[in-house]
């Protein structure tokens, strides 16, 4: 939303933004101060509760379109149309390859309801996409593919942040995660390879989340502490990024994660697990090592920090990657898709 809602307005689209959520964390701050965008919230309480579908009728009546994104808004947005028998069409973008509720029976059978309120559903990456229809069984023309998109030519001019700031060495290598910390990812496996790399090697770990504390733990276990720094959410990610010599994603799987987009743009080497929904992006760019292998992750790091030659060969792999994902596609293509949807000029 911070990317892309300037340029949707730019393109003469009027869009605005509501929250189920309205805590000012750090983008919530940043597009507040950056962007003219109307934004609305209900409150700092939890996005799970039902009332929010309430909520949501006054919306549903102001708007020629709505297009929706994660759980729950897909459940209480949907809800919220069907009670308000609003004409209003809802397009949704599905950003998992999986989820805990497509291994359950009755959801499956409530998600297939929800879904069905949706004109479109908008997938990012070919395993999204392939996971989603085996998962609903719609026929094929309630599906759009748009793939992801980021801002991968500014990403590759944003000067590196200082090194010094974190107290980091001149001659240290930086390796650096930026994720979430949920059972998705896999932060766990990557701080266990840095026990087989030597000193020299300083971990960043960018993100919050639950299992946060849980990672902190393991740093103390494995007496990591001088060598692991935890961040927290930054607003500084591209330049973080590109002060770092290596980019790395342990995780169990993805969608297509603007952080991936961001890491193979900023000119580092990216090292991932060969995981749903990044072995495509990555395979023949990047290195894949196998999930939860801490070992093996070990092993490349060490190649790619100690062949220059293998490291620039993989950097410049990424950044040519890179360029498939640009966000001014994505967007020419959401614009072209909404016209289509309401029978009205974007422009």
């Amino acid at each position: 939303m911070l990317d892309t809602i300037p340029k949707y307005h730019a393109a003469g689209l009027t869009m605005d933004l509501l929250l189920l959520n309205g805590t000012d964390y750090p983008f919530l701050l940043e597009l507040k101060r950056r962007h003219n965008v109307t934004i609305f919230d209900f409150g700092k309480g939890s996005v799970y509760n039902p009332m929010h579908v309430l909520r949501m009728i006054k919306f549903l009546k102001r708007y020629d379109l709505v297009h929706v994104h994660l759980f729950p808004s897909l459940y209480w947005v949907g809800l919220a149309k069907w009670v308000t028998f609003s004409r209003a069409p809802l397009l949704f973008t599905e950003h998992n390859t999986s989820n805990r509720r497509r291994g359950n029976p009755i959801f499956k059978i409530l998600d297939k309801w929800m879904y069905s309120r949706y004109r479109k559903i908008i997938t990012i990456s070919s395993e999204v996409d392939a996971g989603i229809k085996k998962h609903l069984g719609f026929k094929k023309q309630r599906f759009e593919y748009i793939q992801n998109g980021a801002p991968v030519n500014e990403i590759g001019k944003t000067a590196p942040a200082s090194r010094e700031a974190l107290g980091l060495h001149v001659n240290d290598k930086v390796l650096i995660q930026v994720s979430s910390f949920t059972p998705q990812k896999d932060q766990n496996t990557l701080i266990k390879a840095l026990t087989q790399l030597n000193d020299s090697v300083k971990l960043l770990l960018i993100g919050d989340g639950p299992l946060l504390n849980a990672s902190k733990d393991l740093v103390n276990q494995l007496n990591l502490e001088e060598k692991v720094q935890f961040l927290g959410i930054r607003m500084d990610v591209p330049a973080l990024l590109r002060m770092a010599d290596i980019v790395v994603l342990s995780t169990h799987y993805e969608g297509l994660s603007l952080s991936s987009i961001e890491a193979l743009a900023s000119g580092r080497p990216f090292v991932a697990s060969d995981a749903p929904g990044v072995t495509n992006m990555l395979s023949g760019a990047g290195v894949l090592f196998p999930i939860g292998d801490e070992n093996t992750l070990a092993m490349r790091l060490k190649e790619l920090m100690e062949s220059s030659e293998l490291y620039s060969d993989v950097a410049q792999k990424c950044l040519a990657r890179a360029q498939e994902f640009s966000i001014d596609t994505m967007i020419e293509k959401h614009m072209r898709l909404y016209s289509e949807i309401t029978k009205k000029p974007t422009t």
